[in-house]
């Protein structure tokens, strides 16, 4: 299943259960926001995306604790997760995800090299689901790998 039909899927889902999904991402820029209103009517469903690239928005716009990235760094499955959870709390939607990671070429280390993204979705229960992935290629790859995944994973998880 292409993007394209993930998107389309995703759709119908969050149509039928009348829900509405925000994203906050950082590495991928907007592209899951992007992705997501290349598709006619996603006004129906798509609440808004927060592009959090540094720090600072990631405190500012969604509440992420600045403690918490200090603590844990960036990128990191907690601070996904508040990521996750401060999109869905400041815009009022039912859903949300978040991406933060390294796509290079620079930043990698030992400990999270390049590629390592977190990422973390606020269900319509409450439930915060969150998974780190290790992506290889270059930048526009790894980019493009979670923006896809992102979305995958938001569907698996709505179907289960």
């Amino acid at each position: 299943m292409d993007l394209h039909e993930i998107t389309h899927d995703l759709a119908r889902v969050l149509i039928k259960n009348n829900w509405h999904l925000s994203t906050a991402e950082s590495c991928t820029g907007g592209m899951v926001a992007a992705s997501i209103t290349e598709l006619a009517g996603s006004s129906e469903w798509f609440e808004r995306g927060y592009v959090t690239y540094s720090n600072q928005s990631k405190s500012e716009d969604i509440d992420v604790s600045q403690n918490l990235i200090e603590q844990h760094g960036a990128v990191s499955d907690q601070v996904a997760r508040a990521m996750a959870l401060g999109a869905k709390q400041n815009s009022g939607s039912d859903l949300s995800l978040s991406i933060t990671g390294i796509a290079g070429p620079t930043g990698g280390s030992p400990e999270k090299p390049i590629g390592t993204v977190c990422f973390a979705w606020a269900l319509a229960n409450d439930q915060i689901v969150s998974e780190t992935k290790h992506f290889e290629g270059n930048r526009q790859q790894i980019r493009q790998q979670a923006c896809d995944f992102s979305l995958r994973k938001l569907l698996d998880l709505l179907r289960i």
